[in-house]
């Protein structure tokens, strides 16, 4: 059924029941809350919102492909309504069962052409269920085109008001925002447009203002990764770019208390690509926060050594990783996209677990930098956890580290303890093993052995 005939339709069951209505529903329209005719309308006059903010997401990510989802002929009806079952199908299986059970208890709102404006995944149910061939809802005085801004604040404020803003998939609201942003800022100033987006989501103006970074963010991942307008790879991804947003808010363009001193805005790049790795590895929680979460003294970039240190071992773990050719033609471009994620976590994310675990073993070091007995404790116990007897404790650079361990606890000993140091040597002295020492490495053991006859003998002379 095309546009003409559908709103020619419409027309006629208005003029038919408008002495008449189902009833009444008090719509806020144009800044006033008005009180209009509620029409059962047949649900094959309706045309399904593609555009509509609980899939806004998923119907962006196709259109991207080239894939325009024509919601006029019956394969974009079925691509939408798929699309909005699968939004949140637990849900949708719990009010498809009260739909059968009781019928259609919320009214809807469409267009005088027939386009759902609120109550999209409803219709859907309904049509699912089959047993209902009609729509209870509102008919706006307007078509879809002829006053899409009025049209646009009644959808936001019906569809993410505080009752439905829990069957969101969460990544769709700041597309919403950014899009009703990119309409309103033509014709109003930034603190205005901001003002009619927060009414209209039931936000505060702030909150608005976060949003809107946090998708400046979502979109330079993307674009990183050449992903561009594909956000179905935000998904589960939402908690790390709020943060990360925080993290370049709080350091570009300023010298914040929270970072290493001295820091520079190049610093800030450099974290944020990294960040941007480890969002895609999907690391979240505790151990994504420990990159650049807090007061200084509680994360890597906090302290420019460990910053620093890490940061240099990330990107050699990264550098010779080739970015992927993405085929946008693939008929499932998310199972493709995701199979290029997986390919990466694949290759990266134990290297990246051991260098983030092991710089956080080194923050903590820092942090208890001024407890000297619980980080020898701490020293004692990993060195126990060892398995001397595996053939890497006997590589040689396993061995240098060891020795270097040694040396340091010499020097340590040698500022507060220098007498312990020579009860210390005698005792390993004694517990050599001679038999151990390969026939090669003789002539080795005697020049040592000399060496240390003549140390001793001149430490008795400057003692005596």
């Amino acid at each position: 059924m095309d546009k003409q005939t559908r709103t020619q339709k419409i027309e006629d069951i208005i003029n038919r029941e408008k002495d008449n209505p189902f009833g009444m529903q008090e719509i806020p329209w144009q800044d006033e809350l008005k009180s209009m005719q509620v029409y059962k309308i047949p649900l094959s006059y309706l045309v399904y919102n593609k555009y509509n903010g609980r899939i806004l997401s998923r119907t962006k990510s196709l259109e991207k492909q080239n894939h325009i989802i024509d919601v006029e002929t019956d394969e974009g009806k079925k691509q939408i309504e798929q699309l909005l079952w699968d939004s949140k199908e637990d849900r949708n299986k719990k009010t498809e069962k009260d739909l059968d059970d009781f019928g259609q208890k919320k009214v809807g709102i469409i267009t005088r052409d027939g386009i759902i404006i609120d109550g999209n995944r409803r219709a859907m149910l309904l049509n699912r269920l089959g047993n209902v061939d009609y729509f209870k809802a509102v008919v706006l005085p307007v078509k879809l085109d002829e006053n899409l801004i009025e049209i646009q604040k009644l959808e936001t404020s019906f569809q993410m008001g505080e009752d439905e803003k829990l069957g969101y998939n969460p990544i769709e609201k700041y597309l919403k925002a950014r899009d009703l942003f990119d309409v309103l800022i033509t014709n109003n100033n930034e603190d205005v447009a901001l003002s009619k987006i927060a009414d209209w989501m039931g936000e505060q103006k702030a909150t608005i203002k976060d949003l809107l970074l946090v998708m400046k963010r979502m979109d330079e991942y993307l674009d990183e990764f050449k992903y561009e307008g594909i956000y179905t790879q935000l998904d589960g991804r939402e908690d790390q770019f709020i943060n990360l947003t925080k993290w370049l808010e709080t350091f570009y363009d300023t010298q914040s208390g929270k970072a290493f001193d001295g820091y520079e805005n190049d610093d800030v790049d450099d974290l944020k690509i990294v960040a941007f790795d480890y969002i895609r590895d999907k690391y979240e929680g505790k151990e994504f926060r420990v990159i650049a979460h807090g007061q200084k003294q509680n994360h890597f970039f906090g302290d420019s050594s460990v910053w620093e240190s890490f940061r240099d071992s990330h990107f050699e773990i990264t550098k010779n990783i080739q970015k992927s050719d993405i085929d946008y033609s693939s008929p499932n471009l998310k199972s493709h996209l995701d199979e290029l994620d997986n390919s990466f976590s694949a290759l990266v994310h134990e290297k990246f677990k051991d260098n983030l675990e092991s710089h956080y073993e080194n923050l903590r070091n820092k942090q208890a930098g001024d407890k000297p007995e619980k980080l020898i404790r701490r020293s004692i116990e990993s060195f126990d956890a060892i398995q001397q007897n595996h053939h890497a404790f006997g590589e040689e650079n396993a061995q240098k580290l060891l020795e270097e361990l040694a040396s340091k606890a010499f020097q340590g000993l040698q500022k507060k303890s220098p007498v312990k140091i020579l009860g210390l040597v005698k005792k390993l002295l004694e517990e050599i093993d001679i038999s151990e020492i390969s026939d090669e490495n003789l002539d080795e053991a005697r020049d040592c052995a000399k060496n240390i006859q003549r140390v001793l003998n001149d430490f008795r002379k400057e003692i005596d």
